[in-house]
């Protein structure tokens, strides 16, 4: 080949290898949209069903869950109009920012409480699963965490639109997300969520400790936690009554601690289950015991995290994949370990399982589905099967044992895979985007560009 011919192929390679780039960048962008189009379809079928359900055109056995919303969050709502918080309510055992979301049915007036709060909630989940499509298009992530949101909030039945849980859960999402690139942000999510239901706070456990963004993301917190709660402390009485009757319950039917009691009735144990501090709980001889070994337990997880956050520390700092896992996996532990397990709660967990399946570097692709598992035997526990939860029928004590063992499993392999992804050397991601691998020096990234062609 002369060398005319040959810088004549040469001017032709640009616009061919320009042509399948192209190609292939549009063959992946209707690859995306074919994704979330099927998306957005299974979420509307799912969602009309669970609208259906909570609207009462279909009724499933049990009980009805939506009683909290037409009964207690409507009466709160009576109770904060008044310019007070819900003093001489012992169930309410919520932070401050809890009444945003009880209110929030007034922004919709000429409906009646109970549709205006479906309806907020209907909202609430289509945004967070754009949230989570948008995330899933970024490098090193996917949209499996897309599927998984639309997967659990339907497993949970209509008890994930009668409560206000989804809406913390998909705050608690944004709050992750935003972190890599936005900590300000993040900060002020993490207060706000932590003032909705305190347990977005286990969310900083992974959270960096050094770092221009790290100061940002701590100091946003602090600040809009202290500025949120003094707002409330002196807009309206009675704003932190919570911490006491939090601290006043004892161990629900629902709870990991219950199960001894559950097989205790059997063998004559005299105890009772009752509605105490809104929730049924069992009373009797030995409960308090098994409460404080609940607590013992959750003690034991803190501590765990505690020395995993400190060894982990040691090797540098922690990847933005590796906070997410540890935050589902604190959030994960003390879930399991309380001494109450409401079905709402396993929303909580959902969130952030969609989250740690939406980076491609996080480890807790198993726990996470284990989590997707538990949510849908929570569904025939409650509401389905609730009264043999209660009577401690053999129905009732198998589902419980098998949605607590599925939890348990989840948290131990949770925890495992959390301490082998921060072992010595591994904690360091020196390029900060999420998902992405640690750069290579100068002569292996050659080789390594050398070998591959």
């Amino acid at each position: 080949m002369t060398s005319t011919e040959s810088s004549a192929g040469a001017s032709e390679d640009p616009p061919r290898c320009t042509a399948v780039a192209r190609t292939a960048q549009a063959t992946r962008a209707a690859r995306i949209s074919r994704s979330a189009a099927a998306a957005w379809a299974v979420w509307a079928a799912t969602r009309a069903l669970l609208l259906l359900c909570v609207f009462r055109v279909l009724a499933l056995p049990g009980p009805d869950v939506t009683t909290d919303v037409s009964g207690i969050y409507q009466g709160w709502a009576e109770v904060l109009r008044s310019g007070t918080f819900p003093l001489d309510d012992v169930t309410w055992q919520y932070p401050p920012a809890a009444a945003l979301p009880v209110l929030a049915p007034d922004l919709l007036p000429f409906l009646p409480y109970a549709t205006a709060f479906f309806v907020l909630v209907l909202a609430v989940d289509a945004a967070a699963l754009a949230l989570f499509l948008r995330a899933g298009r970024a490098p090193g992530h996917r949209r499996t965490g897309a599927w998984a949101w639309v997967a659990g909030v339907a497993l949970l039945g209509p008890t994930a639109y009668a409560r206000y849980d989804l809406m913390v859960a998909a705050v608690a999402a944004a709050a992750l997300f935003a972190a890599v690139r936005h900590p300000r942000t993040a900060g002020a999510l993490l207060a706000f969520g932590a003032l909705l239901k305190v347990w977005p706070v286990l969310l900083l456990t992974g959270a960096p400790l050094r770092g221009r963004r790290a100061r940002a993301l701590w100091w946003s917190a602090a600040g809009w936690a202290a500025g949120l709660t003094l707002t409330a402390v002196v807009a309206a009485p009675g704003a932190l009554s919570f911490v006491t009757f939090q601290r006043d319950r004892g161990t629900e039917v629902e709870s990991l601690g219950a199960l001894v009691l559950h097989v205790a009735r059997h063998a004559g144990w005299p105890g009772e289950v009752q509605l105490h501090y809104g929730s049924l709980e069992f009373l009797g001889p030995g409960v308090p015991l098994v409460s404080s070994l609940a607590l013992v337990l959750s003690g034991a997880a803190l501590a765990w995290l505690l020395h995993w956050r400190l060894r982990a520390g040691r090797f540098g700092e922690l990847s933005p994949a590796t906070r997410g896992d540890a935050a589902f996996t604190a959030v994960l532990l003390f879930t399991t370990t309380s001494r109450v397990i409401s079905p709402q709660y396993l929303l909580w967990l959902v969130g952030l399982a969609a989250v740690c399946l939406t980076v491609r570097a996080s480890r807790q692709g198993l726990p996470a589905v284990l989590v997707l598992l538990a949510t849908g035997v929570t569904l025939l526990e409650f509401p389905v099967c609730f009264g043999d939860v209660v009577t401690s029928d053999a129905r009732g004590i198998t589902l419980l044992v098998l949605r607590n063992g599925l939890l348990v499993a989840a948290s131990l392999l949770a925890c495992r895979r959390l301490h082998v992804a921060t072992g010595r050397g591994r904690a360091a991601d020196p390029t900060g985007v999420p998902g992405a691998r640690p750069s290579l020096s100068p002569a292996r990234d050659a080789h390594t560009r050398a070998t591959s062609r």
